[in-house]
């Protein structure tokens, strides 16, 4: 598996040279024959190439089997004619990276609830009120005089029948239910077409159940009750904001996968930022980009009937777990005094002595 390696800005080079590391041990624990292409992007290929995303970085991500994105930190861009372009949106527009896949697993004693959650967000990923996705030309935000701002909110049925799709076949290997989150009630032609076709999805899968529920009463069973939820298909913004809220309430934002996937790209990227602040100091926790990694190859290996990246994905995961439940051995922002190179360190010797073939 050729993986395209893109570290990003702020603490993304750190916690994606500990992400290497933790899949080099995978790799020589299970034989996945995984390969490693760096490229630079953000602010270093800026100042080297005048762009913070090269054409023929873009160029090369269809032709890998997955690509591994670090943290950016976009709002220090220029403007895109002078170079400043979000790799991270341009990557899922260029690509039709549908599904933000977010999984959001409660731990031991990290979890301020310290209720059990076990449940994926699959947040549509290429319209909504998002202004950097939602338009073919021009932006979807903009101000017809200086005291007016206008957004505008795109969403199709094709949009909405592919990550409603998704979701199903998440759920069917999972628990098998269906949480469609709307605000159909106030938004009625938008969220009332998103319904729409999670319906008729919905028929496709007759051993799913599919149970639909307003944002805010959504929001509010995160807490109040999350064991109920498996599977959380939405829009953008609904899901950008409940996967959030789900993860720091399952531990930390820091602690959360994510996959952005297509029909035939993915990109694994960590739920966080770039964290300038902390840039340098060798104290990012890496775990939120290792999972994303152990997603890349768990979506690969499955795509693909290659049942040695799914077992890789599995045992990194676990090897997560397994240095997480000890609190000597987790990076500070969760309790911990580790940084960024012993935790990856605690990983890797984690996979080095765990049994391969365990879940």
């Amino acid at each position: 598996m050729k993986v395209l390696v893109l570290p990003g800005d702020g603490i993304g080079p750190e916690i994606t040279a500990a992400t290497l590391d933790v899949l080099g041990a995978a790799d020589r624990r299970l034989g996945l024959g995984l390969s490693f292409e760096v490229r630079d992007i953000g602010l270093a290929s800026l100042a080297t190439d005048g762009t913070t995303l090269p054409a023929s970085v873009l160029e090369r991500v269809p032709e890998v089997d997955g690509t591994l994105l670090g943290p950016v930190s976009h709002y220090e861009y220029p403007p895109r004619e002078e170079g400043g372009i979000n790799p991270s949106a341009a990557l899922r527009t260029t690509f039709e990276l549908f599904a933000n896949v977010r999984p959001c697993r409660s731990r031991e004693d990290l979890s301020i609830l310290r209720k059990p959650m076990d449940l994926v967000i699959v947040r549509e990923n290429t319209e909504g009120f998002y202004s950097d996705r939602n338009m073919f030309a021009g932006t979807g935000e903009f101000m017809p005089d200086p005291d007016l701002a206008l957004s505008v909110r795109k969403v199709s049925a094709r949009g909405s029948a592919r990550v409603a799709r998704a979701a199903f076949e998440l759920a069917r290997g999972r628990r098998g239910k269906v949480t469609a989150v709307h605000k159909a009630n106030v938004l009625k032609l938008s969220d009332g077409l998103f319904l729409r076709e999670v319906r008729a999805v919905a028929q496709e899968f007759p051993d799913v159940e599919l149970e639909e529920l307003i944002v805010d009463a959504a929001a509010a069973l995160l807490v109040r009750d999350p064991a109920r939820f498996d599977v959380l298909v939405t829009t953008n913004m609904f899901g950008d904001i409940l996967s959030d809220e789900a993860s720091e309430l399952s531990g930390s934002l820091g602690l959360g996968g994510s996959i952005n996937a297509g029909h035939d790209v993915c990109v694994g990227q960590a739920q966080h930022g770039s964290a300038p602040d902390i840039a340098g100091q060798g104290v990012a926790n890496p775990a939120s980009l290792i999972l994303s990694a152990a997603m890349l190859l768990d979506w690969r290996g499955r795509r693909d009937g290659n049942d040695a990246l799914v077992a890789g994905a599995q045992l990194v995961t676990r090897a997560v777990d397994s240095v997480l439940d000890n609190p000597a051995t987790r990076t500070a922002d969760v309790g911990g005094t580790l940084g960024t190179e012993a935790f990856a360190g605690a990983v890797s010797e984690s996979i080095t002595g765990l049994p391969a073939g365990a879940r």
